[in-house]
């Protein structure tokens, strides 16, 4: 049965994680949709790579998604942060033990802002920990804590996208795709 799997995206998203969270779920077989919270489909990420989302966010909101994931990066953390919509489906996913992840800036400006990570272990850039009120960590790049999944950065990201597949696939599942890419 295929997963779905729901990434926003918006300007000033770090493209080294949104790429990589996207192409490894996708060889993993997960129905991924990238939905854009800008007015454009096509957005500027961090580093000035181009990309072009599925679908506007709003089209998303009624569906159930096995898993939300947000890639970080400034400003497109904090965009994220300011979209009702999407923070509203977080809280459905959080409401129904359905899975959630962000990684890099995202933990803190996303997740802890909105209540996401409250009494959870969890991560993120390590410049960013402070803002994390509870059980925050560096130890780990990669931290599961119930159905919420954090990791520190971009040189996390695949560690943190074979993380999902194995939390939505199986562990088989996860080495498998990790063996195909040579990791």
């Amino acid at each position: 049965m295929s997963k779905t799997v729901l990434v926003p995206i918006s300007n000033g998203v770090e493209e080294i994680e949104a790429v990589v969270i996207i192409d490894v779920l996708r060889r993993a077989s997960a129905n991924v949709t990238v939905a854009s919270v800008e007015e454009s489909l096509a957005v500027t990420a961090s580093r000035g790579v181009k990309l072009v989302a599925d679908a506007p966010i709003e089209v998303c909101v009624d569906n159930t998604f096995d898993l939300i994931v947000l890639p970080g990066g400034m400003p497109g953390s904090q965009k994220l942060s300011d979209c009702q919509p999407l923070i509203k489906m977080l809280k459905n996913q959080e409401n129904y033990g359905r899975l959630y992840a962000a990684i890099c800036a995202a933990p803190a400006i996303v997740l802890e802002k909105h209540g996401l990570i409250d009494g959870r272990c969890a991560t993120c850039y390590p410049s960013l920990i402070e803002k994390i009120e509870d059980n925050a960590t560096l130890e780990k790049r990669v931290v599961v804590d119930g159905n919420c999944v954090t990791a520190q950065g971009p040189g996390v990201a695949f560690d943190f996208a074979l993380k999902l597949v194995e939390l939505l696939f199986g562990t088989e599942k996860s080495s498998a795709v990790a063996s195909e890419m040579l990791l």
